[in-house]
């Protein structure tokens, strides 16, 4: 039942977890509470404003402000009459973040996935559908950020991924008021995506049901700015039968979407984690943005009617792979749309971070193949200064010809701050050609 009164989420929140010392040593601040932030607002937008408020100081792994928001999930979850299926029965997967881990930078204690499960009604059920969104962010920035004059600024990840982890929660509301399924749907919230898939790579490791009998992985990140209908989907590739899917789930929407398929099912985002052990993949992706892991990502910004769009078509996707008696069916295509070998090898996380220059371009990811598409570029950026300007394909890098996202990044990862590089991109057909001075910073 979607809910309208946040005062009832605030003593969920309270019962969902008993406090840590870590909790117990912070006990002048307290999380804080959902009715005065939400107020009469519902569904997706109510998690978002939740989520994304500067009072949860950017939900970076293992801070306090990531535990309330865990906390608020873990309510959510029992409000809509889920299981518990972390460890132990609660509704956590809990382990410790090492702090000798050169990547984790001030990161000093315990990290929390939170899961819950929707049992399947048939009695020799074996399979389950795995659905995910990682609920952490920046912080405080740092790295990652793209907002370099903003230090100490709170990055609230409103799209990303506050987006994600509302429509996980709303979808989890519609399939489980909906009609029964018969194999069970793990409901999983991921934390430390932003420091290299952190929560997603331990579930694989350790997981909390069967990997063999995992039938597929839908992971939805950055899904708050539906424009102009266009929803990108990638991983289409990791299963013979994705695309009618796709297909007949839209056709099920009351307004379908404009569905772009990308066959790849890898990528800077937790279905990698899964796709890397030949588990079939889907990740839903509204596309990048200019407040993109900057200070402006808020929640004023958030398109709910499209959110809620997105949730509708996940829903759809459970229903068509998840029966209402049997067992589900997909076949998966090992290694298709991957031939750069990305994810595979860790690649994924140099794709997010390692890079050493920035030309302040906002790739569009619903491009498959014929050169790397720019949805915008940044002002006072070196593409800025060169003339480059959204619309732009990049078909060629310096020496290296450019025919999708990874030949770019493959690229970018050659030059060093100052290098002068040509740039040529298709703009209106023509082939342009530009002089550009690279800047330092990633991006």
């Amino acid at each position: 039942m979607r809910w309208s009164h946040a005062g009832s989420i605030a003593l969920l929140i309270g019962a969902a977890a008993a406090p840590s010392p870590s909790q117990a040593q912070e006990s002048a601040w307290r999380c804080p509470d959902p009715e005065s932030l939400i107020g009469d607002l519902e569904g997706t937008l109510a998690h978002v404003r939740y989520l994304a408020d500067d009072l949860l100081e950017g939900r970076a792994v293992a801070t306090r402000g990531e535990r309330c928001a865990g906390d608020y999930i873990a309510a959510r979850f029992r409000a809509l009459g889920l299981e518990p299926a972390g460890d132990g029965g609660s509704w956590f997967q809990s382990w410790t973040v090492n702090s000798n881990d050169p990547h984790a930078g001030a990161v000093h204690g315990e990290a929390r996935n939170v899961v819950a499960i929707l049992r399947g009604t048939d009695p020799a059920r074996e399979q389950a559908l795995v659905i995910g969104a990682h609920y952490d962010h920046l912080g405080f920035g740092g790295p990652g950020s793209l907002s370099p004059d903003a230090a100490g600024a709170v990055h609230n990840g409103a799209d990303d991924n506050a987006s994600g982890t509302a429509v996980l929660l709303e979808a989890a509301r519609a399939l489980a008021s909906g009609p029964p399924l018969a194999q069970d749907v793990l409901f999983i919230a991921f934390t430390g995506e932003e420091r290299g898939l952190w929560g997603s790579a331990h579930y694989v490791s350790s997981p909390l049901l069967p990997l063999e009998g995992t039938v597929a992985m839908l992971n939805l990140d950055m899904v708050g700015r539906v424009r102009d209908d266009l929803l990108t989907v990638f991983g289409t590739g990791t299963a013979e039968e994705w695309n009618g899917i796709l297909e007949r789930a839209n056709a099920r929407l009351g307004a379908p979407l404009d569905l772009r398929l990308n066959s790849d099912g890898f990528g800077a985002s937790d279905h990698t984690s899964f796709y890397a052990r030949g588990i079939p993949v889907l990740h839903f992706f509204s596309n990048t943005h200019p407040e993109y892991h900057r200070v402006e990502d808020d929640w004023e910004l958030v398109n709910v009617e499209g959110m809620d769009r997105v949730t509708e078509l996940v829903a759809a996707v459970v229903r068509e792979v998840v029966p209402a008696a049997g067992l589900a069916a997909l076949t998966p295509m090992k290694g298709a749309g991957n031939p750069h070998g990305v994810g595979a090898s860790g690649d994924e996380n140099s794709i997010r971070n390692g890079f050493r220059v920035r030309l302040g371009t906002i790739p569009d990811y619903s491009r498959e193949s014929g050169g790397m598409a720019i949805t915008a570029v940044r002002p006072d950026s070196p593409a800025a200064d060169a003339g480059m300007q959204g619309g732009d394909i990049i078909v060629r890098f310096g020496p290296h010809e450019v025919d999708d996202v990874y030949d770019y990044m493959a690229a970018l990862g050659e030059f060093d701050p100052g290098d002068e590089v040509e740039i040529v991109v298709l703009r209106e057909g023509e082939r342009v050609l530009f002089k550009v001075v690279l800047a330092a910073g990633g991006g």
